[in-house]
């Protein structure tokens, strides 16, 4: 076999398949990122999902990789090459987050986040394209558009859709994002991919300008399930300077992801009760719905009352953002795009009593989450309202004939469940007859990830849907 047969044939690879090579000295991780710089050239110019590479400094990852598992202290994930998305920090290496204010800001060295998966073994190739400042179209004025590698004249979703596309295309074995509306669900369900949304405390968060808020959460991506959960026991654990992380005392994530299992009950919704929801995408669910049954699931079809709930996370998101960007909010006002100007200004603008609405809200959705939760352990629902669309397209204006009220509307089946703080994990479920991924999110109730696993691990292998790399179509 070629060197370069050799190279492509190790892309294919799941990153537990590459992991356990690594670990029996079949293949070194030099090679893994040596083999990552050949499909990266090879993918990138129709696809632009990584547009920030830091190869030499992948390198010498790698090599340090090498030679602690040569002295016989291999870390978790042993030298796996994966990408960090473009709002986090990656010592020495540019980070934009996709914003002009930000254009050339290199950061000094690593964030909590990444500093943790670093220590646990993981090589960074690269920083991943993002949205630009929060919206759910991958697309900005640094970098540009991320394409969908299932149709590249579409978006792959955001934020975090360089990540999702990476993995697709086998340019990472893993990848990082994070979520604060569906940024790691919803380009999951556009790419045929995985993701999970922890329970805010599960992973140490960069620093950010409200410690105590949990919206906002840093996860794992990956191509199946499993691989989702080695990834996500590199991320998991304790740092003093993130207040709602805690020491772990669980067994790893990856064992409950080798433990499939049928669930007895779970509740499916299509569109939470009242959303606009795309046709295919109702099929798909209504097929997996049957296919569960079948199994001898019992289905309840049903879903908490969210009427209210996008008008509460408009004002926290408004508040969030606000509090972050006022320091400098005057001095780059022109450089932030039109819709997350207008997060802005309501954050800026909006009475006290709006933001004690949203509190309120989010207190009693959760509540009814929860006993939702306790009745039928596991809600499904879409992870995306509609397939993806033209990537020049920025944001939906409508779905199934209903207008978006603005640009957040079209992401709402995620964004209800960002405000709940209930972890979620999304899993592709099939196709639309145009051959787009169609995926579906999963939640249950906080710090229970181990049994989305379970769960997700037991639909992958009822579904045995296709996981290997795929070239740009």
């Amino acid at each position: 076999m070629s060197d370069l047969t050799k190279l492509s044939d190790l892309t294919k690879l799941s990153a537990l398949a590459a992991r356990d090579l690594l670990l029996a000295g079949e293949v070194s991780s030099v090679e893994l990122v040596h083999a990552a710089e050949k499909r990266l050239a090879e993918v990138e110019p129709r696809l632009n999902a990584v547009p920030t590479l830091c190869l030499e400094r992948a390198l010498e990852q790698a090599e340090a990789a090498d030679k602690a598992r040569q002295a016989g202290k291999p870390a978790l994930l042993a030298g796996l090459p994966i990408v960090v998305k473009d709002n986090n920090d990656v010592g020495g290496v540019r980070n934009t987050g996709g914003t002009s204010i930000f254009r050339d800001r290199i950061s000094e060295s690593s964030d909590r986040t990444v500093a943790l998966m670093e220590k646990n073994g993981a090589v960074v190739l690269g920083k991943s394209n993002l949205s630009e400042l929060g919206g759910a179209q991958t697309t900005n004025s640094v970098h540009g558009a991320t394409r969908n590698p299932y149709d590249t004249r579409l978006t792959c979703g955001g934020s975090s859709g360089g990540a999702a596309v990476a993995l697709a295309t086998g340019e990472a074995w893993l990848a990082h994002g994070n979520d604060y509306g569906g940024s790691l669900r919803i380009p999951a369900a556009f790419c045929n991919v995985t993701g999970l949304r922890p329970t805010p405390g599960r992973v140490p968060r960069k620093r950010l300008a409200d410690p105590f808020d949990t919206i906002m959460v840093e996860g794992p991506m990956a191509r199946d399930v499993a691989d989702l959960a080695l990834f996500f026991d590199a991320m998991v654990g304790y740092e003093p300077a993130d207040l709602l992380t805690s020491p772990a005392s669980e067994p790893p994530f990856l064992d409950a992801a080798r433990s499939p299992a049928k669930p007895a009950r779970v509740a499916i919704s299509a569109d939470l009760g009242s959303l606009p929801v795309a046709a295919p995408i109702r099929a798909a669910l209504e097929g997996f719905a049957a296919h569960l049954g079948k199994a001898g699931v019992s289905v309840h079809r049903g879903s908490p009352a969210v009427d209210g709930a996008m008008d509460a996370f408009r004002a926290l998101r408004g508040e969030g953002f606000f509090a972050t960007w006022e320091p400098t909010f005057a001095e780059h006002y022109e450089k932030f795009p039109k819709p997350v100007l207008a997060d802005l200004l309501r954050g800026r603008d909006q009475p006290g009593r709006a933001i004690v609405a949203a509190n309120r809200y989010r207190s009693e959705f959760y509540r009814r989450a929860v006993d939702f939760l306790d009745e039928h352990d596991f809600l499904i629902c879409p992870a995306t309202q509609a397939l993806p669309f033209p990537v020049e397209t920025l944001y939906l204006s409508e779905i199934e004939g209903v207008p978006m009220q603005d640009y957040l509307d079209w992401i709402a089946v995620t964004a209800i469940w960002s405000i709940s703080s209930l972890p979620a994990i999304a899993i592709p479920i099939g196709f639309s007859p145009e051959g787009l991924p169609i995926g579906i999110q999963i939640i249950s109730h906080g710090k229970r990830e181990a049994d989305l696993f379970r769960l997700a691990a037991w639909i992958e292998r009822e579904l045995a849907l296709p996981k290997t790399p795929i070239d740009p179509r």
